[in-house]
């Protein structure tokens, strides 16, 4: 049995994350979504306060999943919350607990900074992915529609009449 290490990335990390990123795009069905850069990550993680953390999963040095997430908060509980945007684990290396260490040092992060709770999407294709989450007790919020607005359709909403 192989060991990893869970570690929090760094600037440095940027063409690994920006990996990750493009193989979950493709995952996803979205391989042509991608528009960040490796640039870009390494200059938001260098940034006195970075829009987002990143957790890196490694084999003997070697990159296998991540985690990427961000600070969010709660109108209702009055606290920060903790908003899962990506976890994932290289194809290759699934079913070998790397997932599961990802998102419970994630969990752990979210409670020991005192987070309310902790939120991601799935998509309703992804059986596996939603299997995963339940064995962990997620509750899916039957009812509720993300919805969401990107180039065009938001510089319209936010332009004036």
């Amino acid at each position: 049995m192989s060991t990893y290490v869970v570690r929090a990335a760094t600037a440095e990390d940027a063409e690994t994350i920006l990996s990750f990123i493009r193989a979950l795009a493709a995952y996803e069905r979205e391989p042509h979504a991608v528009e960040v850069t490796a640039s870009t990550l390494r200059a938001q993680l260098s940034s006195p306060d970075p829009p987002f953390e990143c957790l890196l999963a490694e084999e003997h040095g070697a990159p296998r999943g991540f985690a990427l997430f961000f600070r969010s908060y709660s109108t209702w509980k009055g606290l920060a919350g903790l908003w899962l945007e990506d976890l994932f684990v290289a194809p290759e290396h699934r079913g070998r607990g790397i997932g599961l260490a990802l998102f419970r040092a994630v969990a752990r992060l979210a409670t020991e900074r005192g987070y309310g709770r902790m939120e991601w999407s799935v998509l309703d294709w992804n059986e596996p992915a939603i299997g995963f989450y339940r064995r962990l007790g997620a509750t899916p919020l039957d009812g509720w529609t993300t919805n969401r607005l990107t180039g065009a359709a938001l510089r319209a909403a936010a332009a004036e009449d």
